[in-house]
């Protein structure tokens, strides 16, 4: 397993102290052979590894969080570790074996899905790294649309206040994720080119008024499934939407009929669909979908979901190209930032 570690986490662990950037190493190669070695953080889909200080010289209890991908481990945070916390995750540089904690070694207190213990606070400093992926990866795709497809990033909407976002909240009847509160507060939807939003298979940032709408209906569906679930056996109840799936992205800025949604339960994206056609599990995160999209646009070559290109001032993504349209489609030059 490849684990990548960005040069930032490199330099952050040379300012904890000499020994900081070796217990670095050592940790980047134990989760090699144990990708599966940390605990649930306050982040979705991110895990923890706790280093105890004592066993390297010159070198603080640590906390380092990482991404575990199929094919790869990206290192996406390196701090200290708070001293009310156990730094008993990892291990010295001899002391791997057989007896390794791994993800499954919890006790009754430690984090549950999501991410915090029972009864305890929000972590800010978890909070505060959410807040950081999820601006720095939308920015990321922003400043690209600026530069490269103007249209596109004219289509977007300013960022939603305080106010707005408490009324969707009351609407909804449900918290909204952090995650999603920071997308939102740096833009409020996608009104689109076209017909098409500028996320891969062309798919657009929803509006606020509109994620009220596809879930309030979806909530319809499921109260009617429930009043049928009454009759049926529990093994054939159905499950069509949960009120913590908080739609995000629909197929086109005015077309609902399929879309993602985020599930504030377990930080995880799900398809929704309402021919129910599309598959429902999806392993990204909000922080890895947008952070993958972004990629896709700095690196063409090395997209693999979709193909971005331009169509005049427009982003257009190959899969979601408009036939009346796909001859004036221009794939990515390979130099684009």
């Amino acid at each position: 397993m490849n684990v990548e570690v960005p040069q930032e986490i490199r330099d952050t662990a040379a300012r904890f102290g000499s020994g900081a950037p070796y217990a670095l190493k050592v940790i980047a190669g134990q989760l090699a052979h144990d990708p599966d070695m940390g605990r649930p953080s306050g982040l979705p889909g991110i895990l923890t590894v706790r280093v105890d200080g004592d066993l390297f010289e010159d070198c603080p209890d640590l906390a380092i969080g990482y991404i575990r991908e199929p094919d790869r481990i990206r290192i996406r945070y390196l701090n200290r570790a708070r001293s009310a916390e156990p730094a008993t995750d990892a291990q010295g540089p001899d002391d791997q074996g057989p007896d390794d904690q791994g993800p499954d070694d919890q006790g009754p207190d430690d984090q549950g899905p999501d991410g915090q213990g029972s009864g305890q606070p929000a972590d800010p400093a978890s909070d505060a790294i959410t807040v950081r992926e999820i601006a720095d990866a939308w920015h990321r795709i922003t400043a690209w649309l600026r530069r490269n497809a103007p249209d596109s990033h004219a289509a977007l909407r300013a960022g939603a206040g305080s106010a707005a976002l408490a009324a969707l909240e009351a609407d909804l009847g449900t918290p909204l994720p952090l995650e999603l509160r920071v997308l939102w507060s740096l833009t409020a939807g996608d009104d689109g080119v076209d017909g098409g939003g500028c996320l891969p298979g062309n798919q657009a940032l929803m509006r606020l008024d509109d994620v009220a709408t596809v879930h309030r209906r979806w909530m319809g569906f499921q109260a009617h499934e429930d009043t049928l679930n009454a009759r049926r056996p529990e093994d054939e109840r159905i499950t069509a939407w949960k009120a913590t799936w908080i739609p995000f992205v629909a197929r086109g800025p005015a077309d609902s009929v399929s879309g993602l949604y985020l599930d504030a339960a377990t930080g995880y994206l799900g398809r929704w669909s309402r021919f129910n056609d599309d598959p429902v599990e999806e392993l990204d995160t909000l922080v890895t979908y947008l952070e993958e999209a972004a990629d896709m646009l700095e690196a063409p070559a090395l997209a693999t979901r979709d193909s971005p290109g331009l169509v005049d001032g427009a982003l257009v993504w190959l899969s979601g190209v408009d036939p009346a349209r796909e001859g004036r489609w221009q794939p990515l030059a390979q130099d684009r930032r």
